[in-house]
């Protein structure tokens, strides 16, 4: 064979081997160089782990100001922080990610004050506000606390046996809804109307968490004039039960005042028959809600379950001048209302009690003309007020809820959202049973199919 034919050969085999990895070289640093400038995850996790939740992309996306979030740790350990950081710094230009070395740079760790490796600051419209940890709630909690001025206070009415912000139990406490305000750049404060019936100038909303006994005539007049003025108030009324010495008065009056808001007060407990709540660990006192109104607070809670343990239904007014009334959620249509309040067993009579779908929360604006200005008065009215109790607020919707009705009556609408929730835990508990199951069929089991296998094929072929 030619020898010179041979190395022709060789020749063109070297330069189409040289041309294939130029070519794979330069599209894969194509490729990177794309990613680079273009980057763009899915997160197919089911409980959407690596993605920022609905509240934080609005707020961010939203921004009318350069805002900066600056990670004060060792470089070694920015990693750490990068994996969400970086995420806020996709989402919008007006926003950047600032990684500081304490070590390479002690003068800027030194301007912040910084004590402690892992320091998260915001900056924005000239405040800066520190994250308390590396955590999307936190993180978003920074940001909305710089970007908001003025000072909004929730009140929460005390004296006759109303949830209180500083009580720590489980069932009748309000401390994590104080927690849950405060991270939101809301003060708090707890004000007794039987004291002093009036509402302080400080108090941007007013809650009243389950009453057990109805207000005084000073009391109710100075809610009146809260709301009457612009106030906002956020009202949450369970059923007058009596049962041994858990005892709900009517609140004749406050029902009374209500109705004047647009509001019609049920004197009922509604009773849930779909069963979906159990397969959430709940009974049938603990009405499930799945499908909601199209009122902005509850507009982007879509497949979003909320819980109301012990509730009343509740209805709204048409008519009334200057009063709109919107219904905001209902209960299922596998749902009932007894009027039996007095007796601990529970019976369904379906020829008596009234079917749902049974409205649980209502909204009511009041807009009177005072001098060629409208002060518009806005009220929330929930059937239940153990739906922000300590021991169910961080079921699944519940707590995006009550902020909510808190951003809609403080007119921040722009924070209404789904906020950020902490990783759900996705361990799997197994009964000794399961295990055992579990351990024979994967351990022992399969195995043995394999080894059977083998010899079967054996033997065949011998």
């Amino acid at each position: 064979m030619d020898s010179n034919w041979m190395k022709t050969r060789q020749t063109k085999f070297t330069v189409y081997v040289t041309v294939y990895v130029a070519i794979i070289i330069g599209v894969l640093g194509a490729g990177n160089w794309l990613s680079t400038l273009y980057s763009k995850s899915f997160d197919l996790t089911s409980n959407k782990r690596f993605s920022l939740a609905d509240q934080t992309e609005k707020v961010v996306k939203g921004l009318k100001t350069d805002a900066k979030i600056l990670y004060f740790d060792k470089t070694a350990d920015f990693p750490r922080a990068k994996d969400l950081l970086d995420r806020y710094d996709a989402l919008s230009t007006k926003l950047s990610v600032e990684y500081v070395d304490v070590v390479k740079k002690p003068q800027v760790a030194k301007q912040y004050g910084i004590r402690n490796l892992g320091t998260i600051y915001v900056e924005a419209n000239n405040k800066r506000e520190e994250a308390r940890s590396l955590s999307e709630e936190e993180v978003t909690s920074a940001l909305i606390r710089s970007l908001k001025s003025g000072e909004r206070r929730v009140c929460s009415v005390i004296g006759s046996g109303e949830h209180s912000f500083d009580d720590n139990s489980p069932q009748g406490g309000y401390s994590k809804l104080k927690e849950l305000i405060e991270r939101n750049n809301y003060k708090t404060q707890s004000i007794r109307l039987l004291e002093k019936p009036e509402i302080p100038k400080e108090c941007t909303i007013v809650v009243v968490g389950g009453p057990r006994f109805d207000y005084s005539d000073p009391a109710l007049g100075a809610l009146a004039k809260f709301y009457a003025d612009g106030g906002r108030i956020l009202v949450a009324l369970d059923p007058p039960m009596q049962l041994g010495k858990e005892t709900i008065s009517e609140n004749e009056k406050l029902i009374a005042l209500l109705g004047e808001w647009g509001f019609t007060v049920e004197k009922n407990l509604v009773l849930d028959t779909s069963g979906v709540g159990q397969l959430f660990g709940l009974s049938e006192v603990v009405p499930l809600v799945t499908s909601y109104e199209n009122h902005i607070i509850v507009r982007d809670m879509r497949e979003v379950a909320t819980a109301f343990p012990l509730a009343r239904s509740i209805d709204v007014k048409t008519g009334i001048p200057n009063v709109t009334t919107e219904k905001l959620f209902s209960s299922s249509p596998n749902s009932f209302a007894t009027t039996n309040l007095k007796s601990a067993e529970i019976k369904i009579d379906p020829k008596n009690d009234k079917k749902g779908p049974l409205v649980l929360a209502a909204v009511s604006a009041y807009t009177p003309q005072k001098d060629g200005k409208a002060a518009m008065g806005r009220a929330v009215l929930v059937g239940s007020s153990s739906f922000m109790s300590n021991n169910i607020l961080g079921f699944n919707g519940n707590r995006d809820l009550a902020m909510n009705m808190l951003n809609w009556l403080a007119a921040d609408e722009d924070l209404i959202s789904i906020r950020p929730k902490d990783p759900q835990d996705r361990r799997i508990s197994l009964t000794r049973r399961q295990m055992s199951f579990v351990f024979y069929s994967s351990v022992i089991l399969l195995p043995l199919l394999v080894i059977g296998a083998g010899i079967s094929v054996w033997w065949k072929r011998r």
